[in-house]
Formats: C-alpha cells, structure tokens, sequence
C-alpha cells in the first residue's frame, strides 16, 4: 500500500549524538571518529541494501568517502552544543521494484539536495526483522554546514547588524553591538522542508502513474487534506517485534482501535454526506412542486409513497398485490416509529438528526487525538523519569575520555533522554505535566473506546433508517414529475431496491 512518511530532525552534540557514528549506523560500516578517539562498528547491521555519497560539483573528491567526510564535519564544529547534520527518513514504496525505489531516492536527492550544494549521505533500508511487514525506506545525512565555491566550509550564520537612522552600528545594554543572526541557505527553513514533502509526494505519485497504478500519496496532513481520518501512532521496529511474538502493547492496542475507528467513521461520514446533498435538493423541489404553503411533513410523504406504490399495483394480481402492500406496509411501519421515537415530523427535522450524527462523529475523532497526544507525552515523561539518572551521570563527568566512554556504552539511553526532553521542552505549558492526572485521563478516555464504537454503530443504523425514508420519499419526487413516465420514474427505484 502507498505510504508518505518523511521525517526529518538535526543530528546534534547537545543530545550525545555523533556524526561518524550516526553515518556508520546508518550505512553498515565501521568508521573511526577523531573527535571522539574511537570506532562505531556497524558491520553486522543487517538489512542495509546501499549506501552512497552524492557530492556537489564544488565539494572536495575525498568528501566521497564517508569517515573523511564526516570527521571534516565534526572538526568544523567547535561548541559541545554544535549542530552537526539534518537527517532524514525516508519511506520507498512497496509498489516499486528495489532497483525503480533506490532509483527514485537518487533522483530526488540530486534534484533537490545536491543541486542546492548540499552533500548527501544516503542509505536504503530493507529489514528483516519487522514481524513480516515490509518497510523499504532510506536514510539521507546532510551537513548543516555550507561549502564554500572553494571546497572550504562556510559559516552556518552571518550577522546582520542593527544600524540607526544615520547608519551607524547600535550598541545593547551591554556595550556589544546589536545584530541579527541570518542564515546562510535556506535549508533548514519550514517553507523548504514542505517543499521537499511535496516534490517526494510528486515523484513517487509521477511514478505511480507510469506505471498505471491508482494508488497516490499525500505530504500533507489528514486535517489539510480534508480527510476524516485519525492517524495512527508510531509503533517503530520493538512494538512490531513484541506484537509478532504474541505480546500485546498498548501502542498497537491503540492503534488497532483506530484503524477500526476510522472504518466506522468513513462509512458514517460517506452517509451523512450522501444524506444531506438529497436533503438539500428534496427540500427545494418538494417546495417547488407542492401546492400547500407549508413543506409536506415526513409522515405526508410516507402517505403519499404508499399512494403511489398502490396505484401501481392496479394490474398485479390479489396476491401479488397484498404481498407488494405488506412489504410496504412494513416499511413505513417501521419509518414512522423511528420518527416518533426520535421527534422527527419535517424534512428540516431530518436534517438536525444527520447533523448530530456529525457532531458524535467530530466528538469521537477529537477523543482519539487527545488520547494520541497524552501517550505521547507520558511515554516521554517515563523516558525522563527512567532515563535522567544516566543524563545525570554523564554530565557530571569532567574527563574527555571517560564522558565518550559513558556515552558511547549509553548511547540509547541518552538519546531516548534527550529526545523526550527536547518534545516535553517545545511542548510544556505555563503548568507542569501532571502525570497521575493524564494517567487517569487517558484511562477514562481508553475506557470509553468501546462505548464509542458501540455509537458508531449505533449511528450507522440511524443512517440506514433515514436512507430508508431517502428512498420512500424519492420516489414521491420522481412522481412529482409529470413529464416522465412511469417506467423512467420506476426504473431506478427499482434498482435501489434491488440492491437494499
């Protein structure tokens, strides 16, 4: 099935991360830090198909090969909180040979990236151990870092002094003068991510149609895209591992009654949608048509499609006549209770029961995304919680070598630390997170999933009802119709019944 994912973050010092051991990591080699005096083996790393350097015209030839490229980064960065490089992941498609996927990534690499002058480390992926599911994707690491027309690395910033009205330099309170720093590319601008989104989402979907498929992706989100859908959470490689293995977790436990969710949200939606353009139009030409001041009730047209169904019935014989009456009988037996049971007399009335149908299903979709947001931030505060004492230790250590050594043999640890910090940091209100508060909200809002889907249904069968009424009064309408015959006016409720 086609999947848009493309993720991209920055490989920085303040969070433990290396650059030679990330590009080890991700091409399946060993390679030698000189920052750090030590190796990042990744040899037995499975599941590495290629790995490749794309270079601008202007970048030094020896940039080619990965551990010199990588520690002439890392020597260019002088602060212990440097931002190093912008990784990307990536997802290929399954609809797509190996060779047309890393094909692709080349192409959309040198097209986007290296035709700015940036440098491009790529990596395609293919695991093994994903419990069955195929997840094809690639790395891509891209020094921050310009490069100089000379080969020679250029500075990430440049400052933009702040002038008064005769030109001159303004000093700050503190006696330096006052600047703007200003970036030297546009790289790593929102606008410029969104653009590369987009130009991925149009390549794979270019082809897609070459190849005669009907399957699209989208960069944008489900709420952009307009789509009545609730995304799912990541799950990542370890969930997917424990769930093969028969072990449930509560990620994919979440994830599974969303998936279940949004089937019963899109068939929901599909109907209100088909209901209200027929009330709109029914409205206006049952208006138009009838001869009493006020709109017919619902009940009136229910009298008047058993008129009409009798009628037709002139030249069938006894039996077939009372069995055809029957059926129809029973029809608006059981539309009239519906009515009374829910106060509906107008079409206007109708029209107020679809839309609350609407409003449970927004209520619903809003529920799953706020119990999406609270694991999220719980997971981290565990991470926080469980993980500061290795964050703790680490800093407190003076010595070079014993801090590389620490992180080296903690490096998951931290990087989990520091990842949660920094989502907790961007994310925190003017209040602390209350954990046994979003605990005991996610538990009462998890409590409530199968009440949800029980109203789900709940609401489909309302739609039925009312597509019930649809089609009784459709065919008041259609007769309504002086022009047309019988047959024309027949012919396609017929089908409709049919198919009910």
């Amino acid at each position: 099935m086609a999947l848009f994912h493309f993720h991209a973050t920055q490989l920085k010092r303040s969070a433990g991360q290396s650059a030679v051991a990330c590009a080890a990591y991700r091409a399946g080699e060993r390679l030698y830090s000189e920052y750090y005096g030590d190796f990042s083996d990744y040899t037995r790393k499975g599941g590495v198909i290629c790995s490749e350097i794309l270079l601008p015209s202007h970048a030094p030839p020896e940039y080619a090969d990965r551990q010199t490229l990588w520690n002439a980064v890392e020597k260019a960065e002088h602060g212990k909180n440097a931002q190093l490089a912008y990784s990307f992941d990536i997802a290929l498609q399954n609809e797509f040979s190996l060779e047309e996927n890393i094909a692709l990534a080349r192409q959309f690499l040198l097209e986007n990236f290296v035709s700015r002058g940036m440098i491009a480390d790529f990596a395609v992926h293919q695991p093994d151990k994903e419990g069955g599911i195929q997840n094809p994707h690639f790395h891509v690491l891209c020094p921050i870092r310009p490069l100089k027309e000379n080969g020679e690395w250029d500075a990430k910033q440049h400052r933009v002094y702040v002038l008064d009205e005769r030109g001159n330099r303004i000093r700050g309170g503190d006696g330096n003068f006052v600047f703007n720093a200003v970036p030297t590319t546009d790289w790593g601008k929102p606008e410029t991510l969104e653009a590369w989104r987009a130009e991925w989402a149009r390549l794979c979907n270019s082809r897609f149609a070459e190849k005669g498929l009907d399957c699209r992706i989208d960069n944008r989100s489900y709420v952009r895209q307009g789509v009545e859908q609730l995304p799912t959470v990541h799950e990542g490689p370890a969930v997917r591992q424990m769930e093969a293995k028969g072990i449930r977790t509560e990620k994919r436990g979440l994830n599974r009654w969303i998936q279940v969710t949004n089937t019963l949200l899109r068939d929901t939606r599909k109907k209100i949608a088909a209901l209200l353009a027929w009330l709109r139009e029914a409205q206006a030409e049952l208006a138009a048509a009838s001869q009493q001041p006020k709109e017919p009730t619902v009940a009136q047209l229910l009298m008047d499609y058993l008129s009409i169904r009798k009628n037709g019935r002139r030249d069938w014989n006894d039996r077939a006549a009372s069995k055809g009456m029957t059926i129809d009988l029973k029809r608006v037996a059981h539309a009239v209770s519906y009515m009374q049971t829910n106060n509906i007399r107008t079409l206007d009335d109708l029209q107020k029961r679809i839309r609350l149908a609407e409003e449970a299903t927004t209520s619903v979709r809003e529920k799953s995304g706020r119990m999406k947001e609270i694991k999220k931030i719980m997971d981290c505060l565990d991470s926080l919680r469980q993980l500061k004492p290795f964050a703790d230790e680490y800093n407190a250590i003076r010595w070079k070598k014993s801090r590389e050594k620490f992180r080296e043999e903690h490096k998951t640890e931290l990087n989990r630390y520091y990842a949660a910090k920094r989502f907790l940091d961007a994310h925190t209100e003017e209040t602390p997170f209350n954990r046994s508060g979003l605990q005991a909200e996610y538990d009462r809002l998890s409590s409530g999933c199968e009440a949800d889907s029980a109203s789900l249904n709940s609401l489909n069968a309302d739609l039925n009802e009312l597509k019930q009424i649809q089609w009784c009064v459709n065919l008041v309408r259609a007769n309504m119709q002086p022009l047309q015959t019988a047959e024309q006016t027949s012919a396609p409720y017929q089908k409709q019944e049919e198919e009910r």
